[in-house]
C-alpha cells in the first residue's frame, strides 16, 4: 500500500527545488517551514489513507456511463467531497475568490501525493485548478463573480475542451462552431473528445472551458476563442438553473485511469432546453481563445509531469515491499537459511536503484519547474528571468517525467516477476495509468519540438547557457566537497554537462542557419540529455545538503549510483543528436 513520502517531498522542495531560500529572502510571504510540514502531513495522509485505499475499487470498477449520466467508482462520490471539503482545490488560488494563494510548489507537491494515491482520482482536481487558474487571468469580472468561488471550493469542478475526432495536437483545424446571440451569450455547437470527468456524479455542477470557432473568426490557430459552458445554468442569485444544452455521449474503454470517466461530448444538439446549443460565455477575446487556454495548458503540462512522478513514487514503493517479502535462490554472500529475499540480488538491487533515481530526479526537475513559476510571480525585479526558466524547464519536467513513469512501473513489473504480469498484485496498474501521461497535454514529440524551437532560443540561448552554467556549479560543488562517497559522481557530471552543452550548441547553431529538420531530428534524445543530466546534479545538490545537514551519506549513495550507471547515456544522447539527422532523412524511404 502507498504511504506518502511526506519527509522526501520536504527536503527536495526546501533543499534542491529552493523554498528554503526563498522563504528566506521574503518571497513567498509569512510562509514557514512549519506551516509547509503540516500542509504536506496533512495532504499525505488523506493521500495515504482515503485515497489509496479505493484505487483499485476505481481501476476494477471504472467510471458507468447509463441514461447520459455518469457515476463513479463506489466510494468516490465520497471521496472527493471530503476532498473538497479540506479546502485542497484551493491551495493556490487567489484568496478574494476563497482560495489561500500558497506557492505553486506547495500545490504540486501535494498533487503528486494526489495522484500516487490514485491517478484516475487525482485528474478531477488538476483539470479544476487549471480551468480556476485560467478563468482567473482571462475572465471578466462578471465571470469570475460567478463561477469562481464556487470552483475554488471545489463544489463544481472544471474541464478543458480541446480535442475533436479530426483535431489532436492540430487545434487550428477544429470544427465546434460558435454564434453571437443579442444578450452578449453564445451558443456552442460540436463535439468533443477525450474530455477527462466530462460528465461525473461527484460535483453539482461542471463548468466546461470550451474551444470554438465563431463563423467569421479567420482560419487556423488565430480564429479560435474559449467560452465557459456550465453544465446546468446558474442563475442571478447564484443558485443552479436549467440543465444546458449539452451531455455525454459515450465514455471511452481505456488502457487504464478507468475510475477516470473519459468522455465524448455532444455540444448543441437539442437534448436540452427551449433553444438548440449550448448556452455559453466568452473568456477573454474573440479569436484568442488559444492565448487563454495556453494558461490552462501549461499548468496541466507541469501537473502531468507530477503524474509521472507519483507513479514513479508509488511503483517503486510497491516493488521495494515486494523484493523484501519474496524469496528466491541465493543471492552471492547470502550466509542466512534458506533463499534470500529477491532484494539480496545484484540486479534486482540495481532495477530499484535506478526506479528510486529517476523517481527522485523526476521530482526535483518538476518541483524545481514549480519554484521557477512561483518566482516568476513574486520576484518582480527578476519577473523576465524566472518566466524564461518555467518556459525551458516545463516541457523537461512533462516529458522526462512521463517517461520515467512508464519506465519505472515497467522495472517495477519486472522486480515481481510472473507475478507483476497479473493484476492482483497491482503492479501492471501503474504500468497501465502510466502509459497515457506522455501522450496527453501535448505528446513527449511535441515538447520536444518546444524545447529545442521555442524555449533554446530565449535570450538568444543566455537561459539555458545560465542553466548550464549552475548545473557546472553543483558538479564544481561535489568535486571540491572531497567526500569519498561521491566516488567519481563529479567526473561523470562533468562529462554529462560537456554533453549537454556540445548538443545545445549544436542545435543552436542549426535553428540560426534555418535548418530546423535537423534540428528537430534530435529533439527527443537531446530532450532525453537535458533530463538525465539536471537529475545527476539535483541529486548531487541533494546529497550536498544532506551532508551539511548531517543526516548521512544515503542521498550521496544514491546520486553515485546514478552518475556511474545512468549518466553515461548521455554520450550516446549526444550522439545521436548530433549525427542522427543523416541517417534518418536516409531511411525515410522504407516507410513509405
Amino acid at each position: 500500500m502507498y504511504k506518502a513520502p511526506v519527509e522526501e517531498i520536504a527536503f527536495t522542495l526546501k533543499h534542491v527545488a529552493g523554498m528554503v531560500e526563498a522563504m528566506g529572502s521574503g518571497l513567498l510571504g509569512d510562509l514557514g517551514e512549519d506551516l509547509v510540514d503540516a500542509i504536506l502531513t496533512e495532504a499525505g495522509r488523506f493521500a495515504t489513507e482515503e485515497i489509496a485505499p479505493l484505487a483499485d475499487i476505481g481501476d476494477r470498477q471504472g467510471a458507468r456511463l447509463s441514461n447520459g449520466e455518469v457515476r463513479t467508482p463506489d466510494g468516490w462520490r465520497d471521496l472527493y467531497r471530503n476532498w473538497a471539503a479540506g479546502g485542497w482545490n484551493g491551495l493556490t488560488a487567489p484568496e478574494e475568490f476563497g482560495g489561500q494563494a500558497l506557492p505553486h510548489m506547495l500545490n504540486v507537491a501535494a498533487l503528486e501525493m494526489w495522484n500516487s494515491g490514485s491517478m484516475a482520482f487525482a485528474l478531477c482536481p488538476t483539470l479544476t485548478i487549471g480551468a480556476v487558474e485560467a478563468l482567473n487571468v482571462h475572465g471578466s469580472v462578471a465571470l469570475k463573480d460567478r463561477y469562481l468561488a464556487r470552483m475554488v471550493s471545489g463544489e463544481w469542478t472544471g474541464t478543458m475542451n480541446l480535442t475533436e475526432p479530426h483535431a489532436g495536437s492540430d487545434l487550428g483545424v477544429l470544427k465546434a462552431r460558435a454564434e453571437r446571440r443579442e444578450d452578449g451569450s453564445y451558443r456552442i455547437f460540436g463535439q468533443k473528445i477525450f474530455i477527462t470527468w466530462g460528465e461525473h456524479d461527484a460535483a453539482d455542477n461542471i463548468i466546461h472551458l470550451v474551444l470554438a470557432r465563431l463563423p467569421d473568426a479567420p482560419a487556423g490557430t488565430r480564429g479560435i476563442s474559449l467560452f465557459l459552458v456550465p453544465k446546468f445554468l446558474v442563475n442571478e442569485d447564484g443558485s443552479l438553473g436549467a440543465r444546458n444544452d449539452l451531455h455525454c455521449h459515450s465514455l471511452e474503454h481505456k488502457l487504464g485511469i478507468h475510475g477516470s470517466p473519459t468522455c465524448t461530448m455532444i455540444y448543441g444538439d437539442g437534448k436540452f432546453g427551449d433553444e438548440t446549443g449550448a448556452v455559453g460565455w466568452l473568456i477573454g477575446e474573440e479569436n484568442k481563445g488559444l492565448a487563454c487556454m495556453f494558461t490552462m495548458m501549461n499548468n496541466a503540462r507541469l501537473a502531468v509531469g507530477m503524474q509521472g512522478v507519483a507513479i514513479c513514487e508509488a511503483a517503486t514503493q510497491k516493488a521495494i515491499a515486494y523484493a523484501k517479502e519474496r524469496t528466491q535462490g541465493k543471492a552471492p554472500g547470502w550466509s542466512g537459511p534458506g533463499m534470500s529475499p529477491i532484494i539480496e540480488h545484484p540486479d534486482v538491487i540495481r532495477m530499484l536503484l535506478t526506479m528510486k533515481a529517476l523517481t527522485q530526479g523526476s521530482r526535483a526537475i518538476a518541483y524545481t519547474c514549480a519554484h521557477a513559476i512561483d518566482m516568476a510571480h513574486r520576484a518582480a525585479d527578476r519577473r523576465e528571468h524566472w518566466q524564461e526558466r518555467a518556459a525551458l524547464l516545463t516541457p523537461i519536467a512533462k516529458s522526462f517525467a512521463t517517461d520515467a513513469g512508464v519506465d519505472v512501473a515497467s522495472l517495477g513489473i519486472q522486480v515481481h516477476g510472473g507475478m507483476g504480469f497479473i493484476e492482483e498484485t497491482g503492479a501492471a496498474r501503474y504500468l497501465r495509468d502510466a502509459r497515457i501521461a506522455p501522450i496527453y497535454e501535448g505528446t513527449n514529440g511535441i515538447q520536444a519540438i518546444d524545447l529545442v524551437t521555442r524555449k533554446l532560443p530565449l535570450s538568444d540561448g543566455k537561459q539555458v547557457g545560465g542553466l548550464i552554467t549552475e548545473l557546472k556549479a553543483i558538479a564544481g560543488a561535489v568535486r571540491s566537497s572531497n567526500l569519498d562517497g561521491f566516488g567519481s559522481t563529479a567526473d561523470r557530471l562533468d562529462s554529462a554537462l560537456a554533453d549537454l552543452e556540445q548538443a545545445t550548441s549544436w542545435l543552436l547553431a542549426r535553428l540560426a542557419e534555418s535548418r530546423s529538420a535537423e534540428a528537430l531530428a534530435g529533439a527527443t534524445p537531446y530532450q532525453r540529455l537535458f533530463g538525465l543530466a539536471l537529475t545527476g546534479c539535483y541529486l548531487a545538490k541533494g546529497g550536498l545538503a544532506q551532508t551539511k545537514d548531517g543526516a548521512g551519506g544515503s542521498r550521496i549513495a544514491l546520486c553515485r549510483f546514478a552518475a556511474e550507471n545512468l549518466l553515461s547515456e548521455t554520450a550516446a544522447l549526444k550522439d545521436r543528436v548530433v549525427n542522427g539527422a543523416d541517417s534518418l532523412a536516409a531511411a525515410r524511404a522504407i516507410l513509405a
